[in-house]
């Protein structure tokens, strides 16, 4: 059973107590994914969601035309699925292991149970939804309002800052994870020009690739990041 670190690391249960966080380890119950299999899809119920311990799940949606659209990729340390155990709609994307997946899996049932008992969860909870919206609208910003360059630049920020907080460190490292058409996907873009940006970037030295690794130029990217369309 992970420690209470491990769950006070999540940004939903990080202000609550020991013994909450000592309850909320006993209510959870460990799950393991194969790559490629699916954990859940767009229009099943949605009551429960998983604090990743390791591995990555793509989130995307299929549109009817059979492409699928890759929203985002989620991280070992990452919460996936409380939107819908909140608000008890049915999930809202689909979501599949992109390679061996674990983590612990926390139903709906049992979050209410240990919320009736203490009313710091709907607190915690709160401040996590209004953390998903603003994040959301950033992308959405990104993507309606600046020209690609920005975007890139933007995404690259918001990655970092779901990493480090809002103080990210000078020459700050990220593993992303995705390749570029998934990139393209979640910007709106086509491949080819999301090639040309990230070359750009790097002929600039705004990111620099090491082994996979980027070690980014902060300062840059967010006088980057500023560019209007």
């Amino acid at each position: 059973m992970p420690s209470r670190g491990f769950w006070k690391s999540f940004e939903m249960f990080a202000p609550l107590s020991p013994t909450a966080l000592d309850a909320v380890a006993a209510a959870a119950r460990p799950r393991s994914w194969a790559p490629g299999e699916v954990l859940f899809q767009r229009d099943d119920p949605g009551d429960w969601l998983v604090a990743i311990e390791t591995g990555r799940i793509r989130i995307s949606l299929v549109t009817q035309g059979g492409r699928e659209l890759v929203l985002r990729h989620a991280e070992a340390g990452e919460m996936l699925g409380e939107i819908a155990l909140f608000d008890r709609q049915p999930r809202s994307a689909d979501a599949t292991a992109v390679g061996p997946v674990t983590g612990w899996v926390l139903t709906r049932r049992a979050f209410d149970t240990l919320a009736g008992g203490d009313p710091a969860f709907y607190e915690a909870a709160l401040t996590r939804l209004s953390t998903l919206l603003r994040t959301t609208t950033l992308q959405l910003e990104s993507i309606a309002l600046y020209q690609l360059r920005a975007r890139v630049a933007r995404f690259l920020l918001i990655t970092l800052e779901q990493l480090h907080g809002a103080d990210i460190p000078e020459d700050a490292s990220l593993a992303l994870g995705l390749s570029q058409g998934e990139l393209a996907a979640v910007l709106g873009a086509t491949r080819p020009k999301v090639n040309r940006v990230i070359q750009d970037f790097r002929d600039e030295g705004l990111i620099r690739d090491t082994a996979g690794t980027w070690t980014c130029d902060i300062a840059g990217l967010r006088a980057e990041a500023g560019g209007e369309g």
